[in-house]
């Protein structure tokens, strides 16, 4: 776990979500192709949350909602859980109070009709009123389509299941005229495309929500896809500045983990902008910049990373290339005070500078900070040749130590040798924060490139199961690649890049066995035809290291 001490930002504790439920009442379009349409009221302008935004008819749960004599009245699925079920109950009550829509049927399975909604008192107890008429609550025909939590910077936050149903024939919708007016059966892509012409506000989670259903064809295979009662997907965003505008992202998107790590509880002050001109703190006790060789293969540039602080002075990892303005920068954002020179591999994007970075330590009149690493392998290219000063050693320690105002302070990293992209490659853990700097091993929004001889394929997986123990052993949370933003859930971010690898070997076996005369370039279009073509040169290395390790397992493989 990271030491408070080391946190950027002060700690605070979240505003605590108020449950609530909403629901997306779908049906086929009756004109054109009948392609899904959702059913989205505006919310009035004086509301205490989300004025005048277009949403999904839904409200807070009420005590009633839970209660075991409005379970006892409704129809329930297999496997619907009392949760759920509540949940059910308070997306039918809300979607009735407010378009006075019923989702209920009678004993006989007929649905409630347009005279048992005129019979029901929209202010009155709800459940109550349809027990009374002989109406069931139709619980069973609402599904969990997602569940979103309010971003933990928003002063008042809800716990939200998203649920579905099929909007029931014959009903038309009446909005209330004080919480909720004109509602509006819109297409996916249609409301969204209105909100980008600033004609039909909605919030995060609403334009979200939208785009995931733009893959659906119909109504009936949105519903068939959330049958299983497993949402599709859970959320709770965090906002970060990007062109000093507040910018919000998922889980699955790259800034999310770099944002869970400098702003935990969701301050949101962090930049996302990739420039050069200066570190960007991360810890207090970890900065990055960015080298200015952004392209194909490096993503917005090599990460230079430094760790420690000016009681302790400073790691360098990974100089980059040799480039006078960055090296100069990396220097001064150490105030000079270098002490180590690391370099996670000898590739020409990583190793280069290092050399000029202890150069300008020793013209400034300070003692050359050695640079340490291991040395390039026989089977590394030209322009990969890489001599440290010292070998580092597998499971050494690399330590910083100063006197600060709490105390006696300590920064060490963990080497960890992890061959597979390149053989001289390693990782480091900094052990007091549990923070793993995973050079090209891991990157964030793609997969590294393994290019034989010096990249191998197995020794790359061999070394993912390493850095997964690793984690598992310290409680690895964040880790630090390269390049690309800090990456978040270190042990599922693991898991994810070794299944991805085993998944795209399963496609490689494949086009051996399809193909088996082909030459590399009909086995690349085959096994990686989900990637455009113009990856596919690069793709064609790592396609060999796959085929070097199926015909290393042997017989039955190729």
């Amino acid at each position: 776990m990271t030491r408070p001490s080391q946190l950027l930002h002060p700690q605070r504790t979240p505003v605590e979500p108020l449950l609530a439920a909403t629901v997306l009442l779908v049906r086929d379009a009756p004109e054109g192709d009948g392609g899904l349409q959702v059913l989205m009221t505006r919310r009035s302008a004086k509301a205490s949350f989300a004025p005048g935004a277009y949403v999904f008819p839904g409200g807070g749960i009420d005590a009633l909602d839970a209660d075991p004599a409005t379970h006892a009245a409704c129809e329930r699925r297999p496997g619907q859980t009392d949760e759920q079920l509540t949940q059910a109950v308070a997306a039918i009550r809300e979607s009735f109070e407010e378009l006075g829509l019923l989702l209920a049927r009678h004993a006989d399975g007929r649905m409630a009709n347009a005279t048992d909604i005129a019979a029901l008192d929209r202010h009155a107890p709800f459940a109550a009123q349809c027990a009374a008429r002989g109406l069931r609550l139709a619980a069973d025909e609402v599904f969990v389509l997602a569940r979103w939590t309010g971003d933990r910077d928003l002063p008042r936050r809800f716990d939200v299941p998203f649920l579905i149903a099929r909007m029931p024939g014959g009903q038309v919708p009446v909005a209330d005229e004080a919480e909720q007016f004109e509602p509006v059966w819109v297409r996916p892509l249609q409301a969204l495309a209105r909100h980008a012409t600033g004609s039909f506000f909605m919030i995060y989670p609403t334009i979200r929500t939208l785009e995931r259903l733009a893959g659906f064809e119909s109504a009936g295979a949105l519903l068939e896809a959330c049958a299983s009662g497993t949402p599709l997907w859970t959320s709770c965003p965090r906002a970060g500045l990007l062109g000093g505008k507040e910018s919000r992202y998922m889980e699955d998107e790259m800034p999310y983990g770099e944002l869970a790590m400098v702003c935990p509880d969701g301050q949101i002050l962090h930049p996302l902008d990739w420039q050069t001109e200066r570190a960007v703190p991360l810890r207090r006790n970890v900065q990055r910049l960015t080298a200015p060789n952004p392209g194909f293969m490096t993503g917005p540039g090599t990460n230079s990373y430094l760790v420690g602080d000016p009681a302790t002075g400073y790691i360098a990892i990974d100089p980059g290339p040799a480039d006078p303005q960055h090296l100069d920068k990396l220097w001064r954002a150490a105030g000079g005070d270098l002490r180590m020179i690391v370099c996670t591999h000898s590739h020409p994007d990583h190793s280069p500078g290092a050399a000029p970075l202890q150069q300008l330590c020793v013209q400034a009149g300070r003692a050359a900070p050695p640079i340490l690493g291991l040395p390039s392998a026989p089977t590394a290219r030209t322009a990969s040749q890489f001599t440290p000063d010292r070998a580092l050693q597998d499971g050494e320690l690399l330590t910083l130590t100063g006197q600060a105002p709490e105390g006696k302070i300590t920064h060490s990293l963990r080497v960890v040798h992890t061959p597979g992209h390149a053989a001289n490659h390693l990782c480091l853990l900094l052990v007091e924060d549990a923070l793993l700097f995973s050079g090209d091993h891991i990157l964030n929004g793609s997969t590294t490139v393994i290019d034989p001889p010096d990249g191998n394929m197995a020794d790359y997986l061999d070394s993912l199961d390493k850095l997964s123990a690793l984690c598992a052993e310290h409680g690895v949370e964040f880790i630090l690649p390269a390049h690309g933003y800090v990456l978040g859930d270190a042990p599922g971010a693991i898991a994810g890049l070794k299944a991805h690898r085993l998944a795209r070997e399963a496609k490689v076996i494949a086009a051996l066995q399809q193909l088996p005369g082909g030459s590399m370039d009909d086995w690349v279009a085959h096994a990686y035809a989900d990637v455009p073509p113009r990856v596919w040169p690069v793709a064609q290395r790592s396609l060999l290291a796959h085929i070097e390790r199926i015909r290393s397992l042997g017989p039955g493989n190729d």
